[in-house]
């Protein structure tokens, strides 16, 4: 197996900084995008620095069309694309649906959905004339159970599993793997933009037990690349040992 090329969205942080840096540990090239472009040199040269890997980087906001498919076009003819982690995403408040923000919706809907949709669709070309495509999307357990406050990111959620799942069947005949990755609570700074900075709230959350860690979900995302090619998991949940779905989690 020659080495592979990997583009990863929402590369600044939590679940797609881990996944960065796993992969490239792993002899894996890295594309890495997100908004934080001072984030994104960091991590390159993190990587650069320790793994002798090639590793790229493309700035943009995922919810802007035009630029994401413009990064993405930027590319030139040569780098070869032959999986995307779409890790980019966001949950943004968790009060009743009567008292959301319509802005918030459209974040969430920007970043989560139609910004997965661009990003797959952009370098379809790309993975069509690769000999290991991939596609692997973060989703969540909340697409699988809605719960209190949940609402928009939830419905976001069950949509990339949704897009998981009809992608599988679509892209079957030009032997494209299609996997979600579904995890409950992963302690990163998710909470904290969910509660718009309020890093007291954020931290209660994971109080009281061991929840997942970005690096858990890597290894993961990890496994499924380094499966055999006549192999594909359609999805994998996974949650900490304490938390059993979206309901039950037991706390100290």
């Amino acid at each position: 197996m020659g080495k592979r090329r990997v583009l990863i969205t929402g590369a600044t942080a939590g679940i797609g900084a881990a996944c960065a840096t796993t992969l490239a540990a792993n002899g894996y090239d890295v594309i890495l995008t997100g908004r934080r472009e001072n984030r994104l040199t960091g991590l390159q040269e993190e990587i650069t620095n320790l793994y002798n890997v090639d590793c790229t980087t493309l700035a943009f906001d995922i919810q802007n069309r035009k630029s994401t498919l413009d990064a993405i076009n930027s590319l030139p003819d040569t780098c070869t694309i032959d999986a995307v982690i779409n890790n980019a995403g966001l949950a943004l408040g968790k009060g009743p649906f009567q008292e959301s923000q319509p802005e918030d919706w459209d974040t969430m809907l920007g970043t989560n959905v139609t910004g997965l949709l661009t990003v797959t669709h952009g370098i379809m070309h790309k993975l069509k004339v690769s000999d290991h495509p991939h596609i692997i999307n973060i989703a969540s357990i909340a697409g699988m159970e809605s719960y209190a406050g949940g609402h928009v990111y939830c419905a976001t959620k069950a949509a990339v599993r949704s897009l998981t799942k009809s992608l599988r069947i679509d892209l079957l005949p030009l032997g494209i793997k299609v996997s979600a990755v579904s995890p409950g609570m992963v302690e990163t700074e998710f909470s904290e933009v969910r509660f718009k900075g309020d890093k007291e709230l954020a931290q209660k959350v994971y109080r009281g037990f061991q929840p997942l860690v970005a690096q858990d979900v890597a290894e993961v995302v990890l496994y499924l690349l380094n499966l055999p090619k006549h192999v594909c998991l359609n999805e994998v949940v996974m949650t900490a040992t304490a938390q059993a779905n979206a309901y039950h989690t037991i706390k100290n």
